[in-house]
């Protein structure tokens, strides 16, 4: 997107930004109508995503989590938006912790640790209640967008209250430059690596190829790995939640810490499956035959 473009944009973005909650959600409300019944935006990649994980769901069931995921698509959206302008008030509002304990017991053994999450509740608005701990310093893994200055606006949208970035394509590097400071790396690990290059699992019913990363860089620095599910027990409000996964990482076969990050945003998505990004092309790609 141009320079002019982005110019015409961003008052719009900054503007629903500002608008308080309830009428984000009346927004909210108005954008699911257009996106579900009059777009149907990514409709077809929706349907098979749900009827390939959950075949033992009636199609009245798959119907009904279908809706249900765009409504909260559509919250997760302009929720995003909202993080431009949001003050931590606020995130203390929307965002409650729970095992906060977890992180606190190896920010006081001085120790850094891998965040491992998917795209499962908001992790945006997650990102910005994690600023407010005051343990760990966040920084998280993102794709830089083409765009200069909309890249601009993710980077200062995720920054503004704490948190720091770190291209996907320098993880590595940027962990080993932070290594003598007290940071969490958060990895999403539910995106789509290319296969020949990947480790290759079942996921939801599915042949899925999931990142080295998370565990390759865990066991070489030897930081502990925390899970983080972003529950939402009703509208506005979320529930981040923290687990310990694997506290030695280094001691693991191959495979093992892959498996059991897998598994456990499995189980989150089977519990709650409207609040998984059911959009995305998880599945585009075949096992190689060699594996």
């Amino acid at each position: 997107m141009g320079t002019l473009a982005y110019y015409l944009v961003l008052p719009l973005l900054y503007g629903i930004s500002l608008l308080p909650f309830p009428l984000l959600y009346l927004l909210s409300d108005g954008v699911f109508l257009l996106l579900f019944h009059v777009i149907g935006y990514r409709r077809d990649v929706v349907r098979t995503n749900l009827r390939n994980s959950f075949p033992e769901k009636s199609a009245a069931e798959l119907d009904r989590i279908e809706r249900d995921f765009y409504r909260w698509f559509c919250d997760l959206t302009l929720e995003t938006l909202k993080t431009l302008t949001i003050s931590p008030k606020a995130v203390l509002r929307h965002v409650h912790v729970e095992g906060e304990q977890v992180l606190r017991k190896y920010h006081e053994q001085g120790r850094s640790i891998v965040l491992v999450m998917g795209h499962w509740g908001n992790w945006e608005l997650a990102g910005a209640r994690f600023s407010q701990l005051g343990l760990h310093h966040l920084n998280v893994i993102y794709h830089p967008l083409h765009s200069r200055k909309f890249n601009a606006l993710i980077i200062h949208m995720r920054t503004r209250l704490g948190n720091g970035l770190y291209p996907m394509a320098e993880t590595m590097k940027c962990m080993l430059r932070d290594r003598g400071k007290l940071t969490c790396t958060a990895f999403i690990a539910d995106q789509t690596p290319p296969p020949e290059r990947a480790y290759w699992t079942t996921f939801l019913h599915q042949d899925t190829p999931v990142f080295w990363g998370t565990e390759k860089i865990a066991a070489k620095l030897g930081y502990p790995i925390v899970y983080v599910g972003i529950d939402r027990p009703r509208r506005g409000h979320y529930l981040m939640r923290f687990e310990e996964l694997v506290p030695n990482p280094a001691d693991l076969p191959d495979g093992a810490i892959s498996e059991a990050h897998t598994r456990r945003l499995e189980q989150d998505i089977r519990r709650r499956p409207e609040i998984w990004l059911w959009t995305h092309r998880r599945w585009k790609h075949r096992r190689p035959t060699s594996e």
